[in-house]
């Protein structure tokens, strides 16, 4: 256990019992336990194999390279489509947690001998993704926003692509391509 991470544990929240029940699991597969996107992460050998997270409906623990990962069990869950890599498993109550908690070590050991191994999930190309029209033109109009939009980490790139296609208007699509040209000049993502 890491002291720095405890808080996660200790604050009141409604799945308080369930996240404790899901850290001893994860604890009991030999993991170091570190805080990542201020949720308790942990790691094997400094990579991350898996997070603890907790949202209204639901708590859940997130499987980096889930994608890659057996499911005889049907219980990994591709939060959006646009995730590719990870896949949660969901809980609603401590008793799941405890009926499930041999095939949570299974998966989570199987998660540790994928990284030993060295698997990577492949991911769709930047170029995969829809470049909303609005977009295309705003590129064609401003060489500079072109050069610094190829310049972008793949990620980066991604995330604005996903953010400017989402918008189901024309006029919605075109104000977040203005919001974000400078950010985008300035070599930022979406987040920063």
């Amino acid at each position: 256990m890491n002291p720095k991470v405890d808080f996660y544990f200790d604050k009141a929240t409604k799945w308080q019992k369930e996240v404790e029940q899901l850290r001893k699991i994860v604890l009991s597969c030999g993991l170091d336990e570190e805080l990542k996107w201020g949720c308790p992460c942990y790691t094997f050998e400094g990579t991350n194999i898996v997070l603890i997270h907790d949202f209204k409906e639901y708590c859940a623990l997130l499987l980096f390279k889930g994608a890659l990962l057996n499911d005889p069990n049907g219980i990994l869950i591709q939060q959006t489509k646009n995730v590719q890599a990870a896949r949660q498993i969901r809980f609603t109550n401590l008793k799941e947690i405890i009926k499930l908690a041999s095939t949570l070590k299974a998966y989570i050991y199987e998660a540790i001998e994928v990284e030993k191994a060295g698997l990577k999930v492949k991911l769709k190309k930047t170029t995969e993704f829809p470049m909303p029209d609005e977009f295309k033109k705003a590129l064609n109009k401003n060489a500079a926003l072109k050069t610094a939009f190829k310049a972008l980490t793949p990620g980066r790139q991604r995330g604005y692509l996903l953010y400017f296609s989402q918008a189901k208007q024309s006029t919605t699509r075109e104000a977040r391509i203005e919001k974000y040209t400078k950010a985008i000049l300035n070599g930022k993502g979406l987040n920063d």
